[in-house]
């Protein structure tokens, strides 16, 4: 029995051996092939934007601000969900505008390598709003989600961005929730000071974290595993305080922009994680804020393929920071 024991113990020493050995490899292999800073990439064509006389180039996010609000839309093949949100985004907006004159805002469709009518969909609002207020960023080819909202916040004007996503799933005006928390945050509002909310750093989060006991309800079992998982993960690997990363609803100063998205690397499903992991790093203030959010069919988000994927994404963004694969691009 001693000799059956030893011999376990030193085959679980030596597989213990074998695991260090490989996880000390793996963190060699990506420190030597992983770049510190993102490479962001954009074709000529992609700096420019339909206007009636032609085009014009896109603005800077390093220029100061010259509107109000920017709300960055990213869309792949949404020719079918992005009518709907954009009425309910515009109908809003302009009923605001109406209200008060001295409000400036854009809308910015992030087209992230359609295959349908998704560009021509969004190009008729611009024509009949004027490319002044909807303008339509084609990215060719696809970059992912993270990518479409990174080059789309590059191109905004606006004093603070809000990503929203093109489903429409949260609804529009619960824009003004948001605008109330930061607004608390920053004690200044950006619709009367613009240029000075600009310059301050804060993200508000919109979040369906209450509604989460109804949606367990209807979920199975291994999804719902599955999701308490990826928020165990978010807890315990990156991102602390925030009960949902993932809600396509999230308000951002100008100035909070610019740095995250600067040092932000993943631009698939999890860039989220990832940006609020650099704004808690950076000590950015971000809040949360319960937003109506109802589920539209023609998600792109595969059912446990997706989380299965995320939750990798999630243990290499830890992994990299830990080991100075990845650095952060602070002022």
């Amino acid at each position: 029995m001693m000799l059956f024991g030893f011999d376990l113990l030193y085959i679980l020493f030596n597989l213990l051996l074998i695991l260090v050995t490989l996880f000390i490899l793996l963190c060699v292999f990506l420190h030597q092939t992983t770049k510190p800073h993102p490479v962001v990439t954009r074709s000529d064509a992609e700096k420019y934007f339909k206007t009636m006389n032609g085009k014009e180039p896109f603005p800077s996010l390093n220029e100061k601000c010259s509107i109000n609000l920017s709300v960055v839309v990213p869309a792949y093949d949404e020719e079918k969900r992005l009518p709907p949100m954009l009425d309910e985004c515009l109908e809003f907006l302009e009923n605001r505008k109406q209200k008060n004159k001295t409000f400036l805002y854009e809308v910015i469709v992030v087209s992230d390598g359609s295959r349908d009518k998704t560009v021509d969909v969004a190009e008729t609002y611009s024509k009949k709003y004027g490319s002044e207020i909807v303008r339509v960023l084609d990215l060719q080819p696809n970059r992912g989600k993270g990518g479409a909202v990174r080059l789309g916040m590059q191109s905004a004007r606006g004093a603070v961005i809000l990503f929203a996503d093109a489903d429409g799933a949260t609804k529009f005006s619960d824009l003004s929730k948001l605008e109330d928390s930061l607004k608390q945050t920053l004690k200044a509002d950006y619709v009367t000071s613009p240029e000075e909310v600009a310059e301050k750093d804060a993200i508000v989060c919109g979040s369906r974290a209450h509604l989460e006991d109804d949606a367990v309800a209807t979920r199975s079992f291994f999804r719902t595993i599955l999701m308490y998982g990826f928020h165990m993960l978010v807890w315990v690997l990156t991102v602390k305080g925030i009960r949902d990363t993932q809600c396509g609803f999230k308000l951002l100063t100008r100035s909070a922009a610019s740095t995250c998205f600067r040092s932000l690397h993943v631009e698939r499903w999890a860039f989220d994680v990832e940006l609020l992991y650099i704004a808690q790093k950076l000590r950015i203030p971000i809040s949360e804020i319960a937003v109506n959010w109802t589920e539209i069919e023609g998600s792109k988000v595969v059912p446990v393929w997706s989380w299965l994927q995320m939750g990798r994404d999630l243990v290499l963004i830890w992994l990299r920071y830990q080991i100075g694969a990845w650095k952060l691009k602070a002022d």
